[in-house]
């Protein structure tokens, strides 16, 4: 830091986050769900705002503060660009009926009492394969939705047992992005990091699976004989029903599981829904398209529809026309717009050390191990909701806390385990943060009403902390081996 620059008190640095909660409490009370259609946006941008004069009065230039922000946002530009991937892929998965034969036979298989158990087993095993827990949820996660509100549940319940399976599984996966940026940050290897993992990660998704069942058998079902058969005979009517359909995603999963980029996966993905539609399903694009009597017209329009803006297959029922809906690349420029104005705020607030600042006064209170394990985690939860980017709840506590850890004798996978407790399941937790905003804009539904029910986010933290003053499994420096600790 260079001596005309100050460093901020923490009164300073609490100044914008304060001005942050005050503006989006105000948007939740007057504007409900609605908040996030662009209330929400103008509220983080006026606190980056109150961030920016508080880092010119510490000494910085405009040109420190737009470099940080523009490094912010260049952090997320993948997420952005996934994003639309994921937009495309939704509409022509739906166009060629890949999600309506996905909803369909999920329909056939499962029923009420196991389902949210079910969707969070499938989603768990997907995520590890793939290492990421977007891919599953824009793909076996959208479908799931519809088999699980075919069924009468809540949706936020159902995305509830989404998230948690394919959280579970990027947590664990030695192909995810997170699982390997954590034990770089800490100073251990990756299967010394995912062992480790195991020991506070099995105990939160076992809770989590024993409430989903428990859930599916005590929920009135009374109701819901009637309505899947109407919503599986209304599909039948609707789109032809061809196994071959489920070549697409099966091509996806081998491609990430290949190690192909999600981006070009997504792409892949989404051209040959738009290919299977034209071959499969003639009469949802001729409807898509308004035009009858030139078929290679049709269907370059309703595959270029699906590809960028909203479509709906129109049936007799208005439920499932409600949920036979795509989103388009369009679809998914509200939430890249949430995204770009957090990670302004969290681009301005980390431009003159305001975020670290109030880390470390975190880190003071620190004594015991317990207290350690608790003061990482929140941590963690703090740069998810200011920072609005999970990379940084894992990298910054990361670097701020490693020596911490091995001066007092701590090995580095305790500190690498606490950052993904922590760290990468409360992401999908916060509305502004790229996790939760694009959770909530590929299915549809706002993080506020699938976090109550997002068990396994929930737990993860806590199991960690609670182990942590239990002294269970503590691993330290001195220790003779790891199964000793």
């Amino acid at each position: 830091m260079t001596p005309d620059k100050k460093k901020p008190s923490l009164l300073q640095a609490l100044i914008p986050i304060v001005v942050l909660i005050a503006l989006l409490s105000t948007n939740v009370i007057v504007l409900g769900t609605d908040a996030t259609n662009g209330a929400n946006q103008i509220g983080l941008l006026l606190a980056a705002a109150v961030a920016g004069i508080v880092s010119v009065r510490l000494g910085y230039t405009w040109g420190d503060i737009e470099k940080s922000m523009l490094k912010s946002i260049n952090s997320a530009m993948g997420a952005m660009l996934i994003l639309l991937m994921i937009g495309s892929l939704s509409g022509t998965w739906l166009l060629s009926g890949i999600v309506p034969a996905m909803i369909y036979y999920g329909l056939k298989i499962l029923n009420p009492t196991i389902f949210l158990f079910a969707a969070c087993i499938a989603c768990a095993v997907v995520s590890l394969a793939t290492g990421s827990s977007w891919t599953t949820v824009a793909t076996i996660g959208i479908a799931l939705l519809g088999i699980g509100k075919a069924l009468g549940l809540h949706e936020g319940v159902i995305a509830g047992a989404i998230v948690s399976g394919a959280y579970f599984g990027d947590k664990m996966s030695p192909l995810s992005d997170t699982t390997n940026l954590a034990p770089a940050m800490a100073g251990t290897d990756l299967f010394t990091h995912i062992k480790y993992m195991v020991v506070t990660t099995v105990p939160s998704i076992g809770l989590t699976l024993i409430i989903f069942l428990i859930w599916g058998f005590v929920q009135d079902t009374s109701a819901v004989t009637t309505n899947t058969d109407s919503v599986l005979r209304t599909i039948e009517n609707s789109f032809n029903l061809n196994p071959l359909l489920f070549i697409v995603p099966a091509v996806v999963v081998y491609l990430i599981v290949k190690k192909m980029p999600a981006l070009p996966a997504l792409l892949i993905g989404s051209l040959l829904g738009g290919i299977f539609a034209v071959i499969f399903q003639p009469d949802v694009v001729n409807q898509i398209s308004g035009i009858e009597g030139n078929y290679l017209e049709s269907s370059f329009t309703a595959v270029m529809r699906a590809l960028t803006t909203t479509i709906n297959v129109q049936t007799d029922n208005q439920m499932i026309t409600d949920l036979l809906t795509g989103r388009g690349m369009a679809g998914m420029l509200n939430t890249i717009w949430l995204i770009l104005t957090a990670m302004i705020f969290g681009g301005v607030m980390e431009s003159c050390g305001l975020l670290h600042r109030i880390a470390e006064e975190i880190i003071r209170f620190a004594h015991s191990t317990g207290s350690l394990v608790a003061s990482t985690a929140a941590t963690c939860v703090f740069f998810n909701v200011t920072a609005s980017d999970q990379y940084m709840a894992i990298a910054v506590p990361g670097r701020m806390f490693a020596n911490t850890y091995r001066e007092r004798g701590y090995k580095p996978e305790l500190l690498s385990r606490t950052l993904e407790d922590s760290g990468t399941v409360t992401s999908v937790l916060v509305p502004w943060n790229t996790c939760g905003a694009t959770q909530a804009g590929v299915l549809g539904v706002a993080t506020m009403a699938y976090a109550p029910y997002t068990f396994f986010c929930l737990i993860s933290p806590f199991m960690t902390v609670l182990q942590a003053y239990l002294n269970y499994k503590i691993r330290r420096i001195n220790d003779v081996s790891p199964q000793q600790a």
